[in-house]
């Protein structure tokens, strides 16, 4: 196979050696910078370690975001999402309006809430546990996966406690797991430049950590295609690989690449016009080869790539589509112009499109069940 797609002696040596085992971060950046011909070798083997971990099932959830507030204290360049209190736009949910927009969420189907706003000045580790009291007193079995780790941190400095009486006081209150949004690429340097006010890789590990030592599981994420290159999109995953191997509380690993349109960022020149294709297909590719069964699950967002590129991230190590979402405002503001809901029938036809078997999950990947017939 390498032969007729000739590939070099050393790309071979990797590959072969990356179908059975875990590769290094070294390796993973040489084969970061690949080119041409040799692209086709990373992406088979890629999918070849997918079929082993996880199977010919692509699964997704039927979700809805609920994005309570877009008035921030924070200054991150890349966000289009955020409002100053008194700006055109800007909106502060109440607690019966977030309520009533859960009902809804739920009588549509869905199983998984997201919900997720920006720094408001008057919110803190209170005010979250009333939301999902007020949640879970109406609706007891759905899941809520609310609150990045900026928001965690946020609100118990805001609320003066420590990061893991917040969490505690979250679980208790509801809260099934987080997403491990915020983390943007973990390095200092250039979070110096793009999220100055955010907490820094040290912090957001800790938050995690704590997450996960309290019995909250969480996400893992990457936000790509601004400044960074692949030096440090390496680097991130080994942050993310050595987390896993001491707590195991990772559930997926979501590649979100860089809107750009709107962002300040690049408006001001100092990012790039987002990733390239050809980035992003390896990202997922090497992502699935340094992982393997240690982060078993990983998304292509549909939101951020659009169905037809998803499919190719599927083809390249990827194993899940994300949740139908029902709203989406922050890829939305940005620039993203792929929508911001899908229909199950639609992710069963761009899954059954490439040969794998639809199949419906919950949060945690405990359930799924395939979904092989017209949805109705």
């Amino acid at each position: 196979m390498f032969d007729t797609l000739k590939v070099s002696p050393h790309t071979k040596k990797i590959l072969e050696k990356a179908l059975n085992e875990p590769i290094s971060s070294e390796d993973a950046l040489y084969l970061m910078k690949l080119q041409g011909s040799e692209l086709h070798g990373l992406f088979i083997i890629a999918d070849a370690v997918r079929r082993e971990i996880v199977g010919e099932e692509v699964t997704f959830i039927k979700n809805w975001n609920i994005n309570f507030t877009n008035i921030c204290t924070g200054n991150c360049g890349f966000c289009a999402f955020r409002k100053s209190p008194n700006e055109n736009g800007s909106y502060f949910m109440q607690i019966p309006e977030i309520l009533k927009r859960a009902k809804m969420a739920a009588a549509n189907g869905a199983i998984e809430l997201c919900i997720q706003g920006g720094l408001h000045p008057n919110v803190d580790t209170y005010f979250y546990e009333d939301i999902l009291r007020a949640i879970k007193s109406e609706l007891p079995k759905i899941h809520i996966h609310a609150f990045s780790p900026m928001e965690i941190y946020y609100g118990s400095k805001s609320a003066e406690l420590s990061i893991e009486e917040t969490l505690r006081i979250l679980k208790k209150a509801g809260l099934d797991s987080m997403p491990g949004t915020a983390a943007e690429i973990l390095d200092d340097n250039i979070r110096r430049i793009i999220c100055p006010k955010k907490l820094n890789t040290r912090e957001w590990i800790e938050v995690i950590e704590t997450a996960h030592k309290t019995g909250i599981p969480t996400t893992s994420t990457i936000m790509y295609g601004h400044i960074d290159e692949a030096e440090e999109r390496i680097k991130h995953l080994e942050i993310l690989k050595s987390i896993q191997e001491r707590t195991g509380g990772f559930t997926e690993f979501v590649p979100l690449p860089f809107m750009h349109k709107n962002t300040r960022i690049y408006q001001d020149g100092l990012a790039k016009a987002g990733s390239t294709g050809t980035e992003d297909l390896k990202l997922y590719a090497v992502a699935r080869l340094m992982f393997r069964d240690l982060i078993k699950n990983i998304q292509a967002s549909w939101v951020k790539l659009g169905f037809k590129f998803a499919q190719m991230c599927l083809l390249a190590g990827a194993n899940d589509l994300g949740g139908t979402l029902g709203e989406e405002n922050i890829s939305r503001s940005a620039g993203a112009s792929y929508g911001v809901n899908a229909e199950v029938e639609e992710m069963r036809r761009v899954i059954m499109d490439i040969g794998r078997t639809p199949a419906m999950r919950d949060t945690l990947y405990r359930k799924i069940q395939p979904v092989t017939q017209p949805y109705l």
